[in-house]
């Protein structure tokens, strides 16, 4: 199971690299329609899609990789079962948090589908498309906290300390 999780998380990276580069391609698009005087229409809600697309996606490896910004503050004064219990804690409220997220977004997407919910630029774009990669990527993180969580209680779970946070400038 822990080499399936991982390889979501890893895919949904790769999908959220994929959106990061399109969403370069529809800015540079847009960059060269105005040099060159013509006009592509859907290019900034196509930059818009991506750029939520590549956020979503990327949410549940960067959580697995220890690159969320948290607040250490707290948690570096504390020690043993009770710094064990206040991240649990943490954990569990930021994954039922997540978990309504992901069913709110799945249930977005139903809808727009439901109700053939287009976009009101000149691309009419089914909302749906777009909705379904942030739809993904909120259950992926919620998947990936609930992991976390899992990890927390049998006390499996490594301290995450990303290289950026041991530089101070």
């Amino acid at each position: 199971m822990r080499g399936l999780l991982d390889r979501a998380y890893d895919v949904a990276a790769y999908l959220a690299a994929v959106c990061l580069i399109g969403l370069l391609a529809m800015v540079l698009l847009s960059i060269a329609g105005r040099l060159f005087h013509f006009f592509v229409p859907g290019t900034d809600a196509y930059a818009g899609y991506l750029m939520a697309a590549c956020g979503f996606l990327a949410l549940a490896h960067t959580l697995k990789r220890g690159e969320h910004i948290r607040v250490t503050l707290l948690l570096a004064r504390l020690r043993g079962r009770l710094r064990y219990g206040v991240e649990l804690w943490a954990l569990a409220v930021t994954a039922i948090l997540a978990a309504v997220f992901a069913w709110f977004s799945l249930r977005l997407v139903w809808q727009s589908w439901v109700f053939k919910d287009v976009s009101t630029g000149t691309d009419a774009t089914p909302l749906w498309i777009p909705q379904l990669a942030m739809a993904a990527g909120a259950c992926l993180f919620a998947v990936a906290l609930i992991d976390e969580c899992i990890g927390q209680l049998r006390r499996r779970r490594a301290p995450h300390m990303p290289a950026e946070a041991l530089r101070n400038e």
